[in-house]
């Protein structure tokens, strides 16, 4: 497997959800951040969510509590509920693209490879920004679902597309293991928080 150098991990976390159960499967996120580590050197790992603003409990908040304290960086933002006067559904205004390009371009000149995972069309500028920066970008989506969960254009705009399908048996969590439960332990030195990226390491 070759090395992709400095890597760090952009997390569109709805749209990694949607594209898992999608094939059928949950992500294990430990075992995620163990492929990418084996892949190069690992600087940063982001997870970009939103959560439902007044929502007393939101189902997404234990995943956000694991991650948290094991490596990852994760950034929300809160959104609010609102009814679609058209249909009558229940909807939710809010994204997390801009937050996740700002990051992304400020952290272009430390890494040799960004790793988006997202299917969102709208990350094709940011993915053509990134490049002329020189950075090479990795998607992960997939094409194995009907409609595929990957914007042609985004695919096409990757140096490299690598289908969720076939990272399946490397990330997926097995159907026998709980849920991620909240787990108190210090973030792993390479994601270490307030930490400064310097040109060799991180310290």
């Amino acid at each position: 497997m070759s090395s992709f150098g400095k890597i760090a991990l952009f997390i569109d976390g709805s749209n990694l959800y949607a594209t898992s159960k999608a094939l059928g499967f949950d992500i294990d996120y430990r075992r995620l951040i163990s492929e990418f580590q084996a892949r190069g050197t690992l600087l940063r790992a982001f997870y970009y969510t939103t959560v439902v603003e007044d929502q007393e409990f939101s189902s997404i908040r234990p995943l956000i509590d694991w991650l948290d304290y094991n490596g990852y960086t994760v950034v929300t933002k809160l959104t609010k509920e609102f009814v679609d006067v058209t249909t009558g559904r229940r909807k939710v205004r809010g994204s997390m693209n801009v937050d996740l390009a700002v990051s992304a371009m400020e952290l272009a000149e430390h890494v040799d490879q960004i790793v988006l995972f997202s299917g969102d069309g709208d990350f094709r500028s940011l993915v053509e920004a990134l490049q002329r920066r020189g950075v090479r970008v990795t998607v992960v989506s997939t094409l194995s679902t009907q409609p595929p969960m990957v914007a042609d254009d985004l695919r096409r705009q990757a140096d490299v597309f690598i289908d969720l399908a076939d990272l399946k048996p490397k990330v997926a969590r097995d159907p026998i293991d709980r849920p991620a439960t909240r787990e108190v332990r210090q973030p792993p030195q390479f994601l270490a928080r307030g930490s400064i990226i310097r040109s060799d390491r991180v310290e």
